[in-house]
């Protein structure tokens, strides 16, 4: 489970997170969403420990992540997986090897157990004929699927996901959504997923926080949403024909 308090931060005096309080349950896909200069990417950041805050506590199941000591952080943060928005594979390495990487760095496993992990975890993302592959040879959907499996690796108790299904068709999106919340809930991961997919929220917005400049304006799931009064949320949400659609459907 993850925290945050009181958050604050600002750029140059202008501030972009504003008294921003969540709770991000373990099993639970968490996502944030709302207009792009909301404040998604920055608070996703402060979580991860990419920026500092200004102001607040963010604690990692009751750690305060920003007291931490330099070699605290750096064992907490092997505790994370991170699924960036362009997967961010090394076209240097196969795609086992990518896989690998993260254990190679961090883990104590012996090499037949590293590649043993490396294995299952494509293995479960079903991209068991890819192991030998470049990531150039895949598409977008199987590299996203590869960048999964580098990211759980290490077994981590906290999932950041970055915009995961950019550049993806829907159907391929669908996939990655449903991988992405079946590995939540397998694992019991607390994971925070910042997106633009409205279907993303449909289908697996467990927990669902809506950010409008810089404040957290909604909080709710992905049944709550079509019906909430909260007009700036609205405004966002029904900008989007499939939402239109299904809010129609509802009233019938």
């Amino acid at each position: 489970m993850i925290e945050v308090r009181s958050i604050y931060k600002s750029f140059e005096g202008q501030e972009v997170l504003k008294d921003i309080n969540a709770l991000f349950e373990n099993g639970k896909t968490n996502l944030i969403i709302g207009k792009s200069g909301a404040g998604k990417t920055v608070l996703l950041k402060c979580i991860v420990g990419l920026f500092t805050p200004d102001r607040g506590t963010i604690t990692y199941d009751g750690r305060d992540m920003l007291s931490l000591g330099k070699k605290e952080r750096l064992l907490m943060r092997q505790e994370i997986g991170m699924l960036f928005q362009n997967a961010a594979l090394f076209d240097s390495m196969s795609v086992l090897e990518n896989v690998m990487f993260p254990l190679d760095m961090f883990s104590t496993m012996t090499y037949n157990e590293r590649l043993q992990r490396a294995r299952a975890c494509l293995d479960r993302v079903n991209l068991t004929g890819a192991h030998n592959k470049s990531p150039e040879e895949l598409s977008g959907g199987m590299q996203k699927r590869a960048a999964i499996a580098r990211a759980i690796a290490m077994n981590p108790k906290y999932l950041f996901c970055d915009e995961p299904n950019s550049g993806l068709d829907p159907q391929t999106s669908l996939v990655i959504d449903e991988l992405i919340h079946d590995i939540t809930c397998e694992f019991g991961i607390t994971t925070i997923v910042n997106t633009h997919d409205m279907n993303s929220v449909m289908n697996i917005g467990d927990n669902i926080l809506f950010l409008a400049d810089g404040k957290l304006c909604w909080e709710g799931n992905k049944k709550e949403i079509l019906n909430t009064d909260n007009k700036t949320l609205n405004d966002f949400l029904f900008s989007s024909e499939i939402l239109r659609h299904v809010r129609d459907m509802g009233q019938k």
